[in-house]
């Protein structure tokens, strides 16, 4: 609009001029027998109201044109009348006064900051943060921010440096493995924080997000180390609890086993007791090999001129609850090598037939 206005006026300037130019000349275009004739006082007249209607257009010519101001969709013109913030503009065209009035824009759209810094954990260990903070002003607010702030990159760097103040204060109250750790609920806490501004800045703040953080290569390096650790403990974990869990299964089938033959041999005389004690030796040597693969250490001894073997609980260290699983069948088997081929005459409660006590 401003350009079409301006060319107009442009035109009758010219137009004016030519005229006027024209009017005081007119004797020397129009001459009678080669004489040129002065001006008339009319063509005086009628020149000076070209000359002057030419000046109107040529005063119209720079204020009118310059005067039109569009504002854009998604922005607000705050209206400063001799540098004083007096009102807002909504999006459309509209004519000021270039002399004394100014419009300053801004944009109501969502913006977008990238804050790129260095944090220092609560175990001292450097932090590379790249944080992400999305915020729009309150448009009833442009007035306050014009007068309190100025500019929107005033505004935006007031925000930058209080967003990356505030997002400091929480990596820095972590050490550097819960940082690691809890990183999904670092952008909500950061962005709670963050939101304490609002009121102060006149903005919403609509989105946190940490991006990216990145430690040093060594200490990277050492979590890398420390997982590969963990993974090698877990792995050492499952495999004793698969090799406890078959130590028991080895026991439980030889106790079955050896109850059988207890059972078979209550009615028999001494080649059921002697069979018997057979077994009592074949659940040893299992119960041997059931406690090398719970961690016993085993020991060679001399027997009647030969070798047998035996589990040396003074050398070795495994738990409780290993000991007393070996224990318990330790004691069986010293009972079957000395049972006399009777079962018990009474049965207490919590003694199964198959398993007599001594």
């Amino acid at each position: 609009m401003g350009v079409f206005i301006g060319i107009v006026l442009f035109l009758l300037i010219a137009g004016s001029l030519i005229l006027g130019v024209f009017s005081l000349n007119k004797g020397k275009f129009f001459s009678r027998g080669g004489r040129k004739e002065p001006p008339s006082k009319s063509d005086k007249i009628k020149a000076a109201v070209f000359m002057s209607v030419a000046g109107v257009f040529l005063i119209m010519f720079i204020f009118v044109p310059f005067g039109f101001k569009t504002v854009e969709t998604g922005e607000i013109a705050v209206v400063k009348v001799w540098g004083e913030a007096k009102e807002l503009k909504n999006p459309g065209l509209h004519f000021m006064n270039i002399i004394s009035t100014k419009y300053e824009i801004y944009d109501l759209k969502t913006q977008q900051m990238d804050i790129d810094d260095e944090v220092y954990t609560a175990d001292a260990q450097p932090l590379m943060m790249k944080l992400t903070v999305q915020y729009s002003i309150q448009t009833d607010k442009v007035l306050e921010i014009n007068r309190t702030y100025g500019q929107m990159e005033t505004l935006a760097t007031r925000i930058k440096n209080i967003a990356l103040e505030k997002s400091k204060v929480i990596l820095s109250a972590k050490d550097a493995m819960k940082l690691i750790e809890t990183r999904a609920a670092l952008s909500p806490d950061v962005l709670t924080e963050i939101k304490t501004i609002e009121a102060q800045y006149f903005i919403n703040i609509e989105n946190v997000a940490i991006v990216d953080m990145a430690f040093s290569a060594a200490f990277e390096q050492a979590v890398e180390q420390k997982m590969i650790e963990q993974q090698a403990v877990e792995r050492a974990k499952a495999e004793a609890e698969r090799a406890n869990i078959k130590a028991q299964e080895e026991l439980d089938v030889s106790k079955l086993q050896a109850a059988q033959a207890i059972e078979r041999a209550a009615g028999q005389a001494e080649a059921q007791i002697e069979i018997a004690r057979g077994e009592a030796q074949a659940l040893k040597l299992k119960s041997i090999e059931a406690a090398r693969l719970l961690g016993f250490i085993i020991k060679e001894v001399e027997v009647d001129g030969g070798i047998d073997y035996e589990i040396d609980f003074e050398n070795s260290d495994p738990d409780i609850e290993k000991t007393s699983i070996i224990s318990d069948y330790l004691k069986f088997i010293a009972y079957l090598e000395a049972w006399d081929g009777k079962l018990p005459e009474v049965v207490g409660e919590g003694v199964s037939i198959l398993w007599p006590m001594p």
